[in-house]
């Protein structure tokens, strides 16, 4: 696992200790087996985007804090510039840049996606809120439910994240997406 898998672990870990929550109660409210959760605070296992707003929910901080560790400060305006932002390595097919890092109390999650093409079905997430996804260029299959979308550069789905939900690039070339993820 990356180093930053393991750092998330640490602050999930830490995070959980001084809320004075158990394994078990943690596993139970974020929807995890207490073996899965574990390894997710021993830094062994890669987990879910959801995850870790879940966990930040019950944490009562910014998802920021447990990806980054650092707080975001800013409360009226941030800039990123292109090709910046902070980067989620959550693993190699997925390449995530936060685009709002710096801002405080946020409404929204803003992200740029950037993911592998791949002919693996993908394993189905779900979290509080809504989603936005704009297709900037490649081609994905959007998985919701019981069905699939094929979405290409310029269409968009909005959706309540609380259902089960996926995607996966097709074609040959990785394919780009901007995530706005609503609380």
């Amino acid at each position: 696992m990356t180093d930053q898998i393991k750092e998330i672990g640490m602050r999930l870990m830490v995070m959980r200790e001084i809320a004075e929550i158990s394994v078990e109660t943690m596993a139970e409210k974020t929807g995890v087996s207490v073996q899965e959760y574990l390894a997710f605070e021993k830094g062994e296992k890669d987990c879910s985007i959801s995850f870790l707003y879940n966990a930040a929910k019950i944490f009562g901080i910014d998802v920021m804090d447990l990806m980054s560790g650092d707080s975001p400060k800013l409360s009226v305006c941030t800039v990123v510039r292109n090709g910046e932002g902070y980067d989620v390595k959550r693993n190699e097919a997925y390449q995530y840049k936060h685009l709002a890092f710096t801002f405080s109390k946020k409404n929204l999650e803003p992200f740029l996606v950037t993911v592998a093409p791949s002919d693996k079905t993908p394993e189905l997430n779900s979290h509080d809120g809504q989603e936005f996804n704009y297709i900037l260029k490649g081609a994905m299959e959007f998985y919701i439910d019981d069905r699939k979308y094929v979405l290409e550069k310029g269409d968009s789905v909005y959706f309540d994240s609380n259902h089960p939900h996926a995607m996966r690039a097709i074609g040959d070339e990785p394919m780009q997406f901007l995530a706005m993820v609503i609380k």
